[in-house]
């Protein structure tokens, strides 16, 4: 079966309420087409997972901006100063993850496990809510694992059975993000036929993947 997908066809997918992961980093790699649908598609109540909010007035920001969010777990909100706005207005729930934990407790879900133990956040409001352990003579968060009903991830190059090359900086969260997603949906810059990309260069095993956004 096909992994590519149309436009239209996301509208099955992509529904009202669902958590969503979206790779990126002040958008590089960032899957702009995908979030377009999004706002195409007037989707709300999501639950944001992700580095950022976007830099705003671009398409990651507008999400916010247009309220489609309920909750956003993220490392950085400071580029897009609507999130903050309505974070202090009690419009929208935010949880600040240290960068480093969150992209931990995203791959602790993809290997299956349970949580994270770090001692980042100890002593802080970070640890609020969380249980404190100690090893030896320090101490620990634990953090637990972090997933998502769909990623939406962007690559640099995907064949047809969804196997994802990256490109330099734009890798940074999207390989994390595409093992920790019940469903993953990839953007990619190029598509090529199964058996043109070298193995070795695969840094996402098309394993992963659930669907490719067709071109065009």
């Amino acid at each position: 079966m096909s992994k590519l997908i149309k436009k239209v066809e996301l509208n099955d997918l992509l529904k009202d309420d669902q958590s969503l992961m979206i790779g990126g980093f002040l958008n590089c790699g960032t899957p702009k087409e995908l979030i377009s649908i999004i706002h195409a598609e007037d989707l709300k109540n999501l639950t944001l997972i992700a580095n950022d909010t976007g830099i705003l007035g671009d398409d990651m920001s507008s999400l916010i901006v247009e309220k489609r969010v309920k909750k956003v777990i993220t490392s950085h909100i400071g580029t897009n100063s609507e999130t903050g706005k309505q974070m202090n207005n009690q419009e929208i729930e935010v949880e600040l993850v240290p960068q480093g934990t969150l992209v931990e407790r995203i791959r602790a879900k993809g290997a299956g496990l349970g949580g994270v133990l770090t001692p980042t956040g100890v002593n802080t409001v970070v640890e609020k809510g969380k249980k404190k352990m100690q090893l030896k003579d320090k101490e620990y968060l634990l953090e637990e694992a972090l997933g998502a009903d769909i990623a939406l991830i962007k690559a640099w190059k995907s064949d047809t059975n969804g196997n994802l090359i990256f490109r330099y900086s734009a890798r940074n969260f999207n390989p994390i993000m595409a093992m920790a997603a019940d469903l993953v949906i990839v953007e990619a810059e190029e598509i090529v036929e199964k058996g043109e990309l070298d193995p070795n260069q695969v840094m996402t095993p098309g394993v992963f993947v659930d669907y490719i956004l067709e071109k065009g």
